[in-house]
Protein backbone atom coordinates (compact mmCIF):
# COMPACT_ATOMS: atom_id res chain seq x y z
CA UNK A 1 0.00 0.00 0.00
CA UNK A 2 1.32 3.42 -0.95
CA UNK A 3 2.26 5.81 1.83
CA UNK A 4 0.29 9.04 2.18
CA UNK A 5 2.12 12.35 2.33
CA UNK A 6 0.43 15.59 3.39
CA UNK A 7 2.06 18.68 1.87
CA UNK A 8 1.26 21.94 3.65
CA UNK A 9 2.22 25.21 1.97
CA UNK A 10 0.44 28.51 1.36
CA UNK A 11 2.02 28.82 -2.11
CA UNK A 12 -0.01 27.01 -4.78
CA UNK A 13 3.00 26.59 -7.08
CA UNK A 14 5.00 24.94 -4.30
CA UNK A 15 2.10 22.56 -3.66
CA UNK A 16 1.82 21.62 -7.34
CA UNK A 17 5.57 21.18 -7.78
CA UNK A 18 5.91 19.03 -4.66
CA UNK A 19 2.91 16.90 -5.64
CA UNK A 20 4.38 16.31 -9.12
CA UNK A 21 7.64 15.09 -7.57
CA UNK A 22 5.99 12.79 -5.03
CA UNK A 23 2.92 11.40 -6.81
CA UNK A 24 4.78 8.69 -8.74
CA UNK A 25 5.67 6.96 -5.46
CA UNK A 26 3.18 8.23 -2.89
CA UNK A 27 -0.42 9.27 -2.44
CA UNK A 28 -0.30 13.03 -1.94
CA UNK A 29 -2.73 15.20 0.01
CA UNK A 30 -2.50 18.99 -0.07
CA UNK A 31 -3.32 21.72 2.45
CA UNK A 32 -2.91 25.46 1.97
CA UNK A 33 -2.76 26.40 5.66
CA UNK A 34 -1.90 25.08 9.07
CA UNK A 35 -5.56 25.09 10.02
CA UNK A 36 -6.47 23.02 6.95
CA UNK A 37 -3.65 20.59 7.75
CA UNK A 38 -4.91 20.10 11.31
CA UNK A 39 -8.40 19.35 9.97
CA UNK A 40 -7.09 16.87 7.36
CA UNK A 41 -5.08 14.84 9.86
CA UNK A 42 -8.24 14.39 11.94
CA UNK A 43 -10.02 12.62 9.07
CA UNK A 44 -7.24 11.22 6.85
CA UNK A 45 -4.55 8.65 7.49
CA UNK A 46 -1.23 10.39 6.89
CA UNK A 47 2.20 8.75 7.06
CA UNK A 48 4.36 11.87 6.79
CA UNK A 49 3.87 15.65 6.64
CA UNK A 50 5.89 18.16 4.63
CA UNK A 51 5.21 21.40 6.48
CA UNK A 52 6.17 24.89 5.33
CA UNK A 53 7.40 27.09 8.17
CA UNK A 54 6.45 30.53 6.81
CA UNK A 55 2.68 30.73 6.38
CA UNK A 56 0.22 33.49 7.30
CA UNK A 57 -2.16 33.24 10.28
CA UNK A 58 -0.69 29.98 11.64
CA UNK A 59 2.91 29.21 10.70
CA UNK A 60 4.37 25.74 10.48
CA UNK A 61 5.93 25.87 13.95
CA UNK A 62 2.56 26.71 15.55
CA UNK A 63 0.85 24.02 13.45
CA UNK A 64 3.40 21.47 14.66
CA UNK A 65 2.97 22.57 18.29
CA UNK A 66 -0.79 22.08 17.99
CA UNK A 67 -0.25 18.62 16.49
CA UNK A 68 1.93 17.70 19.48
CA UNK A 69 -0.65 19.08 21.95
CA UNK A 70 -3.24 16.80 20.30
CA UNK A 71 -0.89 13.79 20.56
CA UNK A 72 -0.59 13.54 16.80
CA UNK A 73 2.53 11.49 16.15
CA UNK A 74 3.16 11.81 12.42
CA UNK A 75 6.74 12.42 11.20
CA UNK A 76 7.21 15.99 9.99
CA UNK A 77 9.78 17.38 7.58
CA UNK A 78 9.83 21.17 7.65
CA UNK A 79 10.20 23.14 4.44
CA UNK A 80 11.82 26.54 4.72
CA UNK A 81 12.70 29.24 2.24
CA UNK A 82 14.26 31.40 4.92
CA UNK A 83 17.01 29.09 6.12
CA UNK A 84 16.95 30.98 9.42
CA UNK A 85 18.92 28.90 11.85
CA UNK A 86 16.47 29.59 14.69
CA UNK A 87 13.55 28.22 12.66
CA UNK A 88 15.46 25.04 11.93
CA UNK A 89 16.59 24.66 15.56
CA UNK A 90 13.04 25.16 16.81
CA UNK A 91 11.66 22.64 14.31
CA UNK A 92 14.20 19.99 15.30
CA UNK A 93 13.77 20.67 19.04
CA UNK A 94 10.02 20.11 18.66
CA UNK A 95 10.66 16.71 17.12
CA UNK A 96 10.76 17.22 13.36
CA UNK A 97 12.50 14.33 11.62
CA UNK A 98 14.23 16.64 9.12
CA UNK A 99 14.06 19.89 7.22
CA UNK A 100 14.59 20.92 3.63
CA UNK A 101 15.50 24.35 2.31
CA UNK A 102 13.44 25.64 -0.64
CA UNK A 103 13.95 25.55 -3.51
CA UNK A 104 14.98 21.90 -3.34
CA UNK A 105 16.05 19.35 -5.91
CA UNK A 106 13.51 16.57 -6.56
CA UNK A 107 16.02 13.83 -5.68
CA UNK A 108 16.75 15.47 -2.33
CA UNK A 109 13.05 15.70 -1.50
CA UNK A 110 12.50 12.02 -2.36
CA UNK A 111 15.53 10.99 -0.32
CA UNK A 112 14.41 12.93 2.78
CA UNK A 113 10.83 11.64 2.50
CA UNK A 114 12.09 8.04 2.26
CA UNK A 115 14.31 8.58 5.31
CA UNK A 116 11.43 10.15 7.23
CA UNK A 117 9.16 7.22 6.45
CA UNK A 118 11.85 4.67 7.36
CA UNK A 119 12.04 6.19 10.82
CA UNK A 120 8.43 5.27 11.59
Amino acid sequence: MRKRILVVDDDEMNLKRTRMILEKQYNVLLAESGREALEKIKIEKVDLILLDIAMPIMDGIETFRRMKESDVNIPVIFLTASGYENDVKTAISLGAVNYLKKPFFPDELLKRVALGLDGQ
